[in-house]
């Protein structure tokens, strides 16, 4: 069906993503997953449960997908908000433009569960995650006799986007070389108390404001951790970008996160690491989410699949599996 574009209801929509000091975060929450949760998930992918290093996690299987590439998923939420319910529809179609099986963990969130709780979560799942793919693709070899080697994407939106480069800094070399392409939506690399954005009277856009921050980041840690990389990644050393995996982030033009986004691709390119940000006029803040509203929502997700599944054209072979309907869930479940 064609898409007629509302801008001004694609606002409305992305608005229940914030946290601000006007709403209890229990009342944030209970929003922001009635408003994105979805009954039926789109192109008829399927949903399992599984535990990833004693967190529960979805699993979302489209219908074809590369048997060797899976994606780990960090919803955004301010920190205090976000689920698996309000980031199943999205990552479902994420699942269905990368070819891909999508992990999506329900981490703990502040502020009963501060920093670094959601990192150790992401890390326990990530550990667990390769550790299961390496013995699955040790199964699956190629024409040389080779085992298939387990392509990980590491994707992650708004304040998730900082728990994923937190993660990804403490990581060993053997565990980073697995991860492919780091995807990061409308990303929050700076919430530290010197930021523009927190510092500056009324600065905001049309869904972030200072305020947003501000709260989210109190919440989430003391102000005195706000300026350290692993909450504020802006602020990475030269050892945390070295051999940091490749880098695309997708963003709207409108956004006041942007010149942070701009600093931290300087960053890694500095340290001869590859980033690419992609910025589409005129758009806001997780444009991507409100996809029956933007036409640009479908185009830019589009471009997300060919960012990762485009390097595949080089390599020896590309395992697709066409997934049929199954009488028993993929972990055994009836």
């Amino acid at each position: 069906m064609e898409i007629v574009n509302d801008r001004k209801a694609a606002i409305k929509k992305l608005r229940h993503l914030t946290y601000n000091s006007k709403i209890p975060v229990e009342k944030f929450r209970e929003k922001m997953d009635q408003e994105f949760k979805t009954v039926f998930l789109p192109n008829n992918v399927e949903r399992t449960e599984h535990q990833y290093g004693n967190v529960i996690c979805d699993v979302l299987s489209p219908e074809i997908y590369s048997s060797n590439r899976i994606m780990l998923y960090i919803h955004g939420g301010c920190f205090t908000g976000g689920s698996r319910e309000s980031h199943r529809a999205f990552c479902s179609s994420l699942a269905t433009k990368c070819y891909c099986r999508v992990v999506l963990p329900e981490y703990r969130l502040a502020p009963a569960y501060p920093y670094p709780a959601a990192i150790e979560n992401i890390q326990s799942v990530f550990k667990s995650l390769f550790t299961e793919e390496q013995v699955a693709n040790s199964l699956n070899v190629d024409r040389n006799g080779k085992a298939a080697i387990p392509e990980i994407i590491i994707a992650a939106d708004g304040a998730g986007a900082s728990i994923a480069c937190a993660f990804i800094f403490n990581l060993r070399d053997r565990y980073r070389s697995c991860i492919s392409h780091v995807i990061l939506f409308s990303p929050w690399l700076n919430v530290s108390q010197n930021s523009k954005i927190i510092t500056t009277r009324r600065a905001g856009d049309e869904i972030i404001t200072g305020d947003v921050l501000r709260k989210s980041s109190s919440d989430y840690t003391y102000a005195t951790n706000t300026s350290s990389p692993f909450v504020s990644p802006v602020f990475a050393e030269d050892e945390q970008l070295e051999n940091f995996p490749p880098v695309f982030i997708q963003m709207g033009g409108k956004e006041i996160l942007l010149e942070d986004a701009r600093l931290f691709q300087t960053k890694l390119l500095e340290r001869g690491n590859k980033c690419v940000l992609d910025v589409w006029p005129g758009m806001m803040f997780m444009f991507q989410m409100a996809d029956e509203y933007l036409h640009e929502s479908h185009l830019a997700l589009d471009k997300v699949g060919k960012v990762v599944t485009g390097d595949t054209a080089g390599s020896d072979e590309l395992h697709i599996e066409n997934k049929p309907k199954l009488e028993f869930g993929i972990h055994g479940e009836a």
